[in-house]
């Protein structure tokens, strides 16, 4: 009863807790705060100068005084300290105004996530200011965000490409009946970038530049018309500014790599999916969430390499999000039935 009495006057949040992007949903409000995962810190004094949108238009421009640093690293908390930070920030940036009612936080979590690194995510939710922390798994959260029948007894399967994890499982009845994590997604594609621009032109660009090429030229299957685009970087050899044109089958060359695990992983998952399952997923097709899904023709990709229709969810970047909210307005039966158990902390 008190913890339904203290429902009614607090705000609860849901946070899809990002490697890139940090969405926060309030509970009555809907997605209320969508900000990158990023802190710029002065190194002496510790004092944080800059979050989220603020911080990401400081990247790559600090002096030596000051760092940026991203506290989330493959889909997990690198640096607990940092995290429990921004997570207070973007907690009070979304009430307004001071609750005397600490929120009920529900954060979406890897599947891969060791205890340990659960622990760690309760434990910031905690000192950031949460009453009561329910982690759920991130493929569950992405397909409830996309209108999935995970209750029923049918085949799910959700692809989740995020900026540090790809999460794909295969959901029935509410709960994951196969499911694999791996530490290969967004940050992996732009990290390849980079690396053919260095080796193949001998510039160096930056972790925003490599990232506006994959957004605008980046593509895992032919495109219709092929693109091309204008960079600037820093000249290895003279050590000066240098202008390039990139094309998207450059682009898409050296993309294969990091996509080659990423597509073998959704592979691995039909196969080691029971019969009946398999053949509900053929019929009907497998869902993308995550910003990384939203690659030109990683669908096309997908469904050549597969064979199974492949359909992005309506709005994959916010599915996760979306997914972790609809749960704070579910019966808290279903949230604890949903959520990793608590006994796996005892």
């Amino acid at each position: 009863m008190l913890n339904f009495l203290l429902g009614l006057f607090s705000s609860d949040v849901a946070i899809d807790l990002g490697t890139a992007t940090t969405l926060v949903y309030v509970k009555g409000r809907g997605i209320v705060l969508q900000e990158p995962s990023l802190v710029v810190v002065h190194k002496s004094t510790n004092q944080i100068l800059a979050v989220g949108n603020d911080a990401k238009l400081m990247l790559g421009r600090t002096p030596g005084s000051i760092v940026s640093i991203r506290p989330m690293k493959d889909g997990v908390i690198a640096d607990f300290e940092v995290t429990e930070r921004m997570l207070r920030y973007f907690i009070s940036k979304v009430h307004n105004r001071r609750s005397l009612i600490r929120p009920r936080i529900v954060v979406a979590i890897p599947s891969g996530c060791t205890e340990v690194e659960k622990r760690a995510v309760r434990d910031s939710a905690e000192q950031a200011g949460a009453r009561e922390v329910y982690l759920v798994e991130e493929p569950m959260a992405a397909a409830i965000g996309a209108g999935m029948p995970i209750a029923e007894p049918q085949g799910n399967m959700i692809v989740d490409i995020g900026g540090g994890t790809t999460e794909v499982a295969v959901i029935s009845l509410g709960d994951i009946v196969y499911g694999k994590s791996i530490r290969v997604a967004g940050d992996e594609l732009d990290e390849a970038i980079i690396n053919y621009i260095k080796r193949t032109y001998n510039i160096l660009v930056g972790e925003r530049t490599a990232e506006d090429i994959k957004i605008q030229i980046g593509s895992a299957f032919p495109l219709e018309q092929e693109l091309r685009m204008q960079i600037k970087g820093r000249d290895l050899v003279t050590g000066l500014p240098k202008t390039i044109e990139l094309t998207s089958e450059e682009v898409r060359g050296a993309l294969e790599e990091p996509l080659v695990p990423i597509i073998e992983t959704i592979k691995m998952t039909l196969e080691r999916t029971p019969p009946e399952l398999a053949a509900d997923i053929v019929d009907r097709g497998i869902i993308l969430a995550g910003g990384s899904s939203l690659l030109k023709n990683l669908d096309e990709r997908l469904r050549d390499e597969t064979g199974v229709p492949v359909n992005l969810a309506d709005d994959p970047t916010t599915a996760v999000a979306m997914g972790a909210g609809h749960l704070l307005d579910r019966s808290m039966d279903f949230l604890k039935r949903i959520s990793v158990l608590e006994k796996e902390y005892v």
